[in-house]
């Protein structure tokens, strides 16, 4: 029988895992369940939430997406992970006790963020996060042009409520030591962005290195301030920028990686919202049903959209649709305007007021040594990937696009 430890209220089975210091034995599990394994933190996930047995030791990859496997783990285990679900803990990170409470106690009102970069799309977000953030009570402001800040915050600060009743979120200004005090950090901050007129196809992939260079300061202020929040990557390329955090936040000062920076789960690259929403927007066109498009992979060329994820999908209409939202930002462009407020919109602000009320939502979440593209909740027992059959296919393009991500040259 695998052994169990009760530790501030939480039942913790021992896979292999490191206990928490303070754990004392017990004789039955009960819920709370958190299952403590150790594993290769390079490619596996930090935490993440099971709905059965089988899924606890389940091969990390794309066939996370398939539906849940049948299968025992532990006479005693399994009738509390089939009632409840459970918690994979993976000890493999320092500091993975302190953010265990904060997901499985995740707060979800009064809730303060932080925008850091305030140009066309931080704007965008930040609007529309006023807007529309009821759980928000403070968004706090940053960017090196400190006019930018100072006007948000006069003005913002000046928007009336939906309805009678509701409070606006208080319109902060935060100074560059202090951005990671809030429980959401969003960076929308962007560099060698092509200028309109440009005949750069790819305008995501361009961006990377400069974007990542801005980013490494953010992702070891991160890994000091040892932020327990959820680290929101909102510039191009929305993937391999979330995969680069994670690296950077993990690596100590002579750049070796010792993971005692932020959990996978902690980051979250947020640019496939617009994806859906452009998808949906020419399904509709199409004259098809757009309840039943699906997105997945990341937010540029390797894109890939479904005109239905099962037994309906139809490779040749579904490449169509991949086309016609992958060039859907060059069309905006092609009319002389940036396009950055569906984006602005769907990907960043809509997307992580989903995440943080725990709605399902597309979004790049660590998958074997990748941020892919994919759909995901957050629950009471942490992160829950949406798990349903996929057409054959579809999964092998999803598969393939993995493999690209794994194999990028993240520090090149």
């Amino acid at each position: 029988m695998i052994p169990c430890y009760i530790w501030r209220g939480i039942c913790c089975a021992d896979l292999g895992g490191r206990l928490p210091e303070g754990a004392v034995p017990v004789n039955t599990p009960f819920d709370p369940l958190v299952l403590l394994v150790h594993r290769d933190p390079l490619h596996s996930r930090g935490i993440y939430a099971v709905t059965t047995p089988a899924e606890v030791m389940e091969p990390e990859g794309p066939g996370l997406l398939l539906p849940p496997p049948t299968g025992c783990l532990d006479p005693d285990l399994d009738p509390v992970i089939l009632a409840h679900g459970a918690t994979v803990l993976n000890t493999s990170f320092d500091r993975c006790f302190d953010l265990l409470e904060q997901f499985l106690y995740p707060k979800t009102t009064g809730l303060r963020l932080t925008v850091a970069g305030l140009g066309d799309v931080g704007g965008t977000v930040l609007t529309g996060l006023t807007l529309l953030g009821d759980c928000i009570e403070e968004i706090g402001v940053f960017d090196f042009y400190e006019p930018l800040i100072h006007r948000y915050c006069l003005e913002l600060n000046q928007v009336l409520s939906t309805h009678d009743g509701r409070k606006m979120p208080r319109i902060v200004a935060r100074s560059a030591d202090d951005l990671f005090d809030c429980d959401v950090f969003l960076f929308t901050a962007s560099k060698a962005v092509p200028p309109v007129g440009s005949d750069v196809k790819d305008v995501r992939m361009v961006q990377y290195g400069a974007n990542r260079d801005l980013l490494r300061n953010y992702a070891r202020q991160a890994r000091e301030t040892e932020f327990c929040g959820f680290f929101c990557q909102i510039s191009d390329p929305v993937d391999h920028l979330a995969r680069s955090v994670f690296l950077n936040s993990n690596r100590n000062s002579d750049g070796v990686l010792d993971f005692r920076g932020l959990l996978p789960e902690q980051i979250q690259g947020y640019g496939l919202g617009v994806m859906e929403a452009r998808a949906k927007f020419y399904a509709r066109k199409r004259g098809l049903d757009e309840d039943r498009v699906a997105v997945f992979g990341p937010h540029g060329q390797s894109l890939i959209v479904a005109n239905d994820a099962g037994d309906g999908y139809d490779h040749d209409l579904s490449c169509a649709l991949t086309k016609d939202t992958v060039t859907a930002n060059l069309a905006v462009r092609d009319l002389g305007f940036k396009p950055y407020i569906a984006p602005g919109l769907s990907s960043a602000a809509i997307s992580i007021l989903r995440t943080v009320t725990g709605q399902w939502h597309p979004g790049a979440l660590p998958l074997d040594g990748a941020y892919l593209g994919c759909y995901s909740r957050l629950t009471r027992k942490g992160p829950q990937l949406l798990r349903r059959p996929l057409h054959p296919t579809l999964y092998g393009r999803i598969e393939a696009v993995h493999r690209e991500l794994r194999e990028f040259d993240y520090d090149g």
